[in-house]
């Protein structure tokens, strides 16, 4: 978090080369084999279909070879990683099996004796670790982090709730329900939580530092998501694997657990221990909204990538384009290579300034070159509170302040006041204080860094941009001033569910 102030020349708060941050070395793609200008036309080809992704790094026989964050998202800023969580959360279970601590065939119901319902049926009492491993466990749907977050009562006893209506073993269905079970079952054996167990024995020895992973009702880990951490550790993660569970000359998982968890167990053929499978045995760690580590080990090969995309399906066609292509590079001709590695800096340079031209920043560039006389500048000064008619958010005031160069606008609900700060026509981080879990698939995100910007679309309308900068989120509001009269509308760019809220009206106050 931060509470520095951004305008468009300011400097990301990390110096820090890209080594020193992360402990991983650099190289140029050609001297590790890579084709350079494939990476850029995978840039290119995302861009040209309007993903919109945020970072990316590539990693090949112990160098990162390209690296890139869209603004305002950075190398040393961490990143909601969603589901990627539960390929770390298979690595523990990897590590607790070697260490004896329970077995794939012991049954779920078994570590929980006090939480169960009192009627087990056959079908929940024959589940097993290894039908949470694979999502096999017979639900008749998915449980999504988003309904785990909003449960605040115990999340094992709601586990044992949910209906097994087929038998365990069978049917793949994902389901992050099965992850909670996994990190709920090491707490029960080793009386600490899956993150506390993973740190000494994978995240330190791999460099991963100043992560947090989310407590639920029960002093749980989620296991399925919540996991907060860097582009890099992630890829660090993959690399791990890459390497066969092995980091700087020191085993760090079994060998046999990582060809285990990352071949196809179930039907489909797309599943392990909660790694993904593809073809050629290619395999990847997958987040909600695309925060992905794809493993290319028949190339010694990892991608890390960030993004606010809805679906990894978007993104495979062009992975699959130009991976592993690109890694099959014949390089014989070293000034064309060095000319390629060139272009792809300048590719990457261009990719992560803030002006870059990316789909979300079309309405500000509109204004932006809207007509002075449209400027609304009589507006920048004083203040005005509203007082809103009844409505779904609970919203029961809004209140602008402009003063100089900034606009704060401060909302009143049941909980008591929050607050946002934007810059006009520039961009200011702060900590966020903003509700609306709802658009942010369940998550709060009070106290993660915002960076806001605001500025005016006409005489009458007001348009901030809200970037949630640890996040794929990104909200645009935008309010419309009518005489005595404001129409506030509020929307995302992604989410689980709602993408907009319901348009909220107030009168202006004396």
């Amino acid at each position: 978090m931060s509470d520095s102030s951004l305008d468009h020349q300011a400097k990301p708060i990390a110096h820090l080369s890209g080594t020193e941050l992360d402990g991983l070395a650099r190289a140029t793609p050609s001297s590790m084999g890579v084709d350079a200008e494939a990476i850029v036309g995978f840039l290119d080809a995302v861009e040209a279909a309007d993903l919109d992704l945020h970072a990316l790094m590539i990693h090949r026989n112990g160098h990162v070879i390209a690296e890139a964050w869209r603004w305002p998202y950075r190398a040393d800023r961490p990143r909601n990683l969603h589901s990627v969580a539960k390929s770390f959360t298979a690595c523990a279970m990897g590590l607790a099996l070697e260490e004896g601590l329970f077995r794939l065939d012991d049954k779920v119901v078994s570590f929980f004796p006090e939480a169960l319902p009192q009627e087990v049926s056959e079908s929940l009492a024959a589940m097993t670790i290894e039908d949470l491993l694979t999502m096999r466990l017979g639900h008749a749907g998915e449980t999504s982090g988003a309904q785990w977050r909003a449960l605040g009562t115990s999340w094992t006893e709601a586990f044992f709730r949910i209906p097994v209506v087929d038998q365990p073993g069978g049917a793949f269905l994902y389901t992050s329900a099965a992850s909670y079970m996994l990190s709920a079952i090491l707490s029960r054996v080793t009386g600490e939580t899956l993150h506390a167990y993973l740190k000494p024995r994978l995240l330190e020895p791999l460099g991963i530092t100043h992560e947090t992973w989310d407590i639920g009702p029960d002093g749980i880990n989620p296991g399925g998501n919540g996991l907060i951490a860097k582009t890099a550790d992630m890829l660090k993660l993959g690399i791990l694997h890459a390497q066969n569970g092995m980091w700087e000359g020191k085993r760090l998982l079994p060998q046999t657990w990582v060809a285990d968890a990352t071949r196809a167990h179930v039907e489909s053929g797309r599943y392990g221990y909660h790694w993904w499978t593809r073809a050629h045995g290619t395999y990847a760690a997958i987040g909600k909204f695309v925060q992905m580590a794809v493993v290319f080990p028949e190339h010694g090969a990892t991608l890390a990538v960030t993004g606010a995309i809805k679906g990894s399906a978007k993104l495979w066609p062009f992975i699959d384009q130009y991976f592993p292509a690109a890694f099959d590079a014949l390089i014989t001709d070293g000034a064309a290579a060095d000319a390629a590695d060139a272009r792809l800096s300048g590719r990457i340079a261009e990719w992560q300034k803030e002006a870059a031209p990316v789909a979300w920043k079309e309405p500000y560039l509109r204004a932006a070159q809207r007509p002075e006389k449209n400027s609304g500048v009589h507006h920048n000064v004083g203040t005005r509170r509203f007082v809103m008619q009844p409505n779904a958010q609970g919203i029961q005031e809004l209140q602008f302040e402009f003063a100089g160069h900034e606009c704060a606008l401060r909302l009143s609900d049941a909980e008591g006041q929050h607050a946002i700060v934007a810059g006009l026509d520039r961009w200011i981080e702060r900590a966020n204080e903003m509700p609306g879990r709802d658009l942010h698939h369940g998550y709060h995100l009070r106290g993660s860094p915002v960076v806001a910007r605001a500025c005016w679309l006409d005489s009458s309308r007001l348009q901030m941009t809200w970037i949630y900068a640890e996040t794929a989120f990104r909200d645009t509001v935008v309010c419309e001033f009518n005489e005595r009269q404001v129409v506030f509308r509020r929307e995302v760019n992604i989410n689980s569910g709602a993408l907009r809220h319901d348009d909220a009206i107030g009168t202006l106050q004396a």
